[in-house]
């Protein structure tokens, strides 16, 4: 994607440029929405609160029915954020002159690792580290000797399939978009927009439901294990 004119690309042609100065205007992006909300809060939501409040109720919905109601509340900083994080990086990749820094490994993958060490340690900051650790070997003692090893397996593999499947997907989204503007840049791109912005959307929300599963796989532990 190096030869397509991205504004950044005016200062410096690095990539890795290209995509910091686009995580940083992701960030940049996502402050203004939470000053815009707070700025002026009212008792019946207008304009951007009411937009915002719409989010975070949606969210907190999806983390009851995954890790009940008090600890979805409590996670839903970490997980809010996260899934506007991700859906504006996902998204301004799709605005002519932008590139989506999810599309670059390096960013997935640290997305991926932050969310990897965060429910771990929210286990055992819950459970302790022995009774965390403990439910690794399965409700039954005399085949801990295979479970443990298969779920640390499990555990790590999760850090592939997150970062993996967001940069796949948006990478891939990226050369379509780029062959549709190629081939006919003036009609083919209208649908194009549409299903590119769902897929930025359907990436924010199951990276924000695999959070909430893995938070609860971690701070949940059944005492028959």
């Amino acid at each position: 994607m190096q030869e397509l004119f991205t504004f950044s690309g005016l200062i410096s042609h690095n990539h890795y440029w290209i995509y910091l100065s686009h995580m940083l205007l992701v960030t940049l992006i996502i402050v203004t929405l939470a000053v815009l909300t707070v700025k002026s809060m009212r008792l019946v939501p207008v304009g951007v609160q009411n937009m915002m409040e719409a989010y975070l109720h949606g969210v907190l919905s999806m983390g009851r029915e995954t890790i009940g109601k008090e600890d979805a509340r409590k996670y839903i900083p970490l997980i809010a954020t996260l899934g506007l994080f991700v859906f504006f990086a996902n998204f301004i990749g799709i605005i002519p002159g932008f590139e989506a820094p999810s599309s670059m490994l390096d960013f997935t993958l640290a997305l991926a690792i932050a969310i990897f060490v965060y429910y771990n340690y929210e286990g055992i900051r819950r459970n302790g580290f022995v009774k965390y650790f403990g439910h690794f070997s399965g409700p039954v003692w005399w085949l801990s000797w295979l479970m443990f090893p298969i779920e640390i397996i499990s555990h790590i593999s999760r850090i592939i399939s997150l970062s993996f499947r967001l940069f796949g997907n948006i990478k891939g989204d990226d050369l379509f978009l780029a062959v549709v503007l190629m081939l006919a840049p003036w009609v083919a791109p209208l649908p194009a927009f549409a299903l590119l912005t769902f897929s930025a959307v359907l990436q924010s929300f199951i990276i924000m439901i695999l959070t909430y599963v893995y938070l609860a796989g971690a701070v949940h532990i059944s005492n028959d294990h």
